[in-house]
């Protein structure tokens, strides 16, 4: 690891959609002093939603007034010197500030998409033949949220059309069934892949000159009692790295494990104060892409 990964940085921006809120950190630079923060952020690929806590020390009262407001967004940048990446946003769920000795602790839970997911209820009618990747755009259109598409994808048609009224969640639900989809919410960015397979190409490398910490532990994961299926994989820590995401290729180099694996699981957890910054992850084995004669026709 270069010294470049012991410039701690971090940004942490509050405020609600369309509002000034505030920002404290490392703004110019890692150099700059910061509060104190620590956090710990889960994510996965699951349609439930992930989420984080994190912990802020002396926070100003005009800035605990922010916080305490309704539906807050929260964004959490952090990384070593200007290798800075977006770790996390998402709308503050519980707060609460309490003495810490001759400071306060200002304590947050946050979850990625939890506003839209719970509010957003949405009509869907489309009279004529339609193209499940139109309803996709369009169900995160009404529900406020942007939407990325994994390249190895195909899509029903609907010939008779496609109609819903409810919750948006289920709407995504309805159409990932129908296609062999998976869904989840990442950084406030739905995302659509196929079940076990990777959301690009692109790897990153995993080994001591690059972050890995300690040796890869060998895991088996039960997938959804629907198919009954495992998945085998491991267990890896390394140093806080925000571009590595769910459903991203990592490439792990080590004495115990070598191969091309999918990003399952990560918990991302860091205090500037103290601690090492790392990063603990599931990496799963790829699937195999599906044969072309199966692709998705009509439903």
């Amino acid at each position: 690891m270069t010294d470049t990964n012991f410039d701690r940085r971090y940004i942490l921006s509050v405020g609600k959609n369309g509002e000034s809120g505030f920002q404290i950190g490392n703004i110019n630079g890692a150099k700059e002093d910061a509060l104190h923060i620590s956090f710990s952020v889960e994510k996965s690929d699951a349609e439930s939603l992930n989420t984080a806590k994190i912990q802020v020390w002396n926070l100003s009262d005009k800035n605990l007034k922010i916080l305490d407001a309704k539906d807050v967004i929260v964004e959490l940048k952090a990384g070593y010197g200007d290798q800075m990446a977006l770790i996390l946003v998402g709308n503050v769920t519980y707060v609460t500030t309490t003495p810490d000795g001759a400071d306060r602790m200002t304590e947050m839970e946050v979850a990625d998409g939890r506003v839209e997911i719970r509010d957003a209820n949405i009509s869907v009618s489309k009279n004529e033949k339609v193209d499940a990747k139109d309803i996709y755009n369009y169900i995160a259109g009404q529900m406020g949220l942007s939407i990325v598409f994994a390249s190895d994808l195909s899509f029903v048609k609907f010939p008779n059309g496609f109609s819903f009224v409810g919750k948006g969640k289920n709407a995504l639900q309805r159409i990932a069934k129908a296609n062999g989809h998976n869904w989840t919410v990442q950084n406030g960015v739905i995302q659509i892949t196929l079940p076990g397979r990777p959301f690009n190409t692109r790897g990153y490398i995993l080994n001591g000159d690059t972050g890995l910490i300690s040796v890869p532990k060998r895991v088996t994961i039960s997938q959804s009692a629907d198919n009954g299926d495992s998945l085998t994989g491991w267990e890896i820590e390394y140093f806080l790295n925000g571009a590595i995401g769910i459903n991203d290729v990592v490439q792990i180099q080590s004495g115990a494990a070598n191969g091309y694996y999918r990003v399952h699981k990560i918990t991302f957890d860091g205090d500037n104060m103290e601690g090492d910054w790392v990063c603990n992850a599931q990496v799963l084995e790829i699937k195999t892409l599906p044969k072309l004669d199966v692709k998705a026709g009509s439903a």
